[in-house]
């Protein structure tokens, strides 16, 4: 059954669907960067919310900045907005769902000025983005805001005629500032540390070039909530497609799949409203900062310890690595040796059930989650999810073999051949300049520890961390990934 309103009554009756009348839904949130995480997380929980009959108010406009998002926007648009929610777990909990949130997408390609007008549109008082990790175009090695950028340039010398988000942002904010129409909350759900913090830095140093006193206007009326977001969305496949519908009869141009377990830490700063989320499962604080450091050092920092070694190994989904026991206890020595003594203590939450958790999402077999999604812009990723781990390790003058492992096998990684002689493409906006550090061993650990947008100044500073990472390599290349986890693990004391 194609998936549209018409036929949603006739939908398998094991489909949940919607329980609000779809015509009443309103537009109050337009989302930047429509993908499979945002409609597994954010719509989701919004449409757990109409589904009580409330947040009506609170529905989605998609907006699509880059021409691939076209594709999405027209499938999307083929089944009047709505989309399955495709659970995939190991056990019998899981539940297939049509989501009612999205109610539109716009294109910055089909016209600069209708997308500024709805982001300057009163009804939409939040602004979400999940833009990615490297979006944000803040420097990782010093923290500040990259404005050489040609794309920033000419969002600068052309203010009505944007390309880049912060261009967006920027030119409806000044339209809404100049009707004297309230500011909307900017709400990252991106996966990154202090997320709020960095898309404020990123807007108010865009702000300041463009305008000075927009940019303080910005700075004293929008809100910048931090968010810890969580739930494993690997990418659509042609087989999720064909799964859903052989197994529940539900024709879906684009589905997204995702894992049981979803969770969603936010902070309560916002200036123009916001859904009652917490009314479904959505936990408010005044500071995110331990669950954010929880999750992104142990469930991100663990993702990047076993992923581009299991890629070598020849795996190429997630569950492979963790059904290899010797990869289970390398994963395990890492989070409780090397990340758990550096964490604060999280407000209800145990440290250890949540690791058994991780383990148990990271084994998950139905899901089949990519190795190469979480393999993918590692030169982004590194700086977020794993150099502060080490930091703190050569700081406290702590082991640091098993997380030296970690760069050792990213290096090796890069070559783009595994240990059985199959080669391919590294997904990395960087992929060159990434592979151009690996290109000859003698020199891969100079050329690679002093990318200091990457790793910092720390690292290459460290003799013991340097003389890790090359131990590491060596091993890698001599003996492979099952002799360098073993001879690692041996050592761990």
């Amino acid at each position: 059954m194609k998936l549209n309103r018409q036929n949603l009554h006739n939908l398998n009756a094991e489909v949940v669907l919607p329980a609000y009348n779809l015509g009443d839904r309103r537009q109050g949130i337009a989302h930047i960067g429509v993908g499979g995480f945002h409609r597994a997380h954010q719509a989701y929980y919004t449409d757990a919310l109409m589904n009580t009959g409330e947040g009506l108010d609170w529905a989605i406009c998609g907006v699509g900045l880059r021409a691939e998002d076209r594709r999405a926007r027209d499938d999307l648009a083929g089944q009047d907005y709505l989309f399955t929610l495709y659970e995939l777990g190991d056990t019998d909990d899981t539940e297939v769902r049509v989501i009612g949130a999205i109610t539109d997408m716009l294109l910055a390609e089909d016209g600069a000025q209708a997308l500024i007008d709805k982001l300057a549109d009163p009804q939409i008082r939040i602004v979400s983005l999940t833009i990615t990790e490297g979006g944000y175009c803040i420097d990782d090695s010093n923290g500040e805001f990259m404005a050489h950028l040609p794309q920033i340039q000419h969002d600068l010398s052309h203010p009505d005629e944007p390309k880049t988000v912060f261009g967006f942002l920027c030119a409806a904010l000044a339209k809404r500032r100049a009707a004297g129409i309230p500011a909307f909350t900017l709400m990252s759900c991106d996966n990154l540390p202090h997320n709020g913090a960095v898309a404020r830095k990123a807007l108010l140093a865009f702000a300041a070039l463009r305008d000075p006193d927009l940019g303080q206007w910005i700075g004293q009326n929008v809100g910048f909530p931090n968010a810890m977001v969580d739930r494993i969305t690997p990418m659509t496949s042609s087989a999720h497609r064909l799964q859903l519908h052989d197994e529940h009869g539900v024709d879906d141009a684009w589905p997204v799949v995702c894992e049981p377990f979803v969770q969603w830490v936010l902070e309560d700063k916002f200036v123009n409203g916001r859904p009652a989320w917490e009314k479904v499962g959505v936990q408010f604080t005044d500071d995110v900062s331990p669950y954010e450091e929880m999750k992104i050092k142990l469930l991100n920092g663990s993702h990047l310890a076993l992923t581009y070694l299991g890629f070598l190994k020849g795996y190429r989904f997630v569950h492979e690595t963790m059904n290899d026991p010797l990869f289970v206890r390398y994963i395990r020595a890492y989070m409780d040796l090397d990340v758990t003594p550096q964490l604060a203590p999280v407000p209800g939450i145990d440290l250890t059930e949540y690791k058994d958790t991780l383990v148990e999402r990271f084994s998950n077999q139905a899901i089949a989650d990519q190795l190469e999604r979480v393999c993918s812009d590692g030169s982004s990723k590194f700086p977020k999810f794993t150099v502060p781990t080490i930091n703190r390790l050569i700081a406290d003058g702590g082991e640091t073999r098993r997380a030296a492992l970690v760069v050792a096998a990213w290096a090796v990684y890069l070559k783009g051949v595994d240990e059985n002689g199959t080669t391919y493409s590294i997904p990395d906006p960087r992929a060159a300049f990434c592979q151009a550090l690996v290109a000859d061993d003698v020199l891969v650990t100079q050329r690679m520890l002093d990318v200091e947008e990457i790793f910092g100044t720390a690292i290459p500073r460290s003799p013991e961390f340097v003389a890790a990472f090359e131990w590491c390599c060596n091993s890698l290349r001599e003996h492979g990934v099952t002799r360098t986890l073993e001879r690692v693990l041996a050592d761990q004391g």
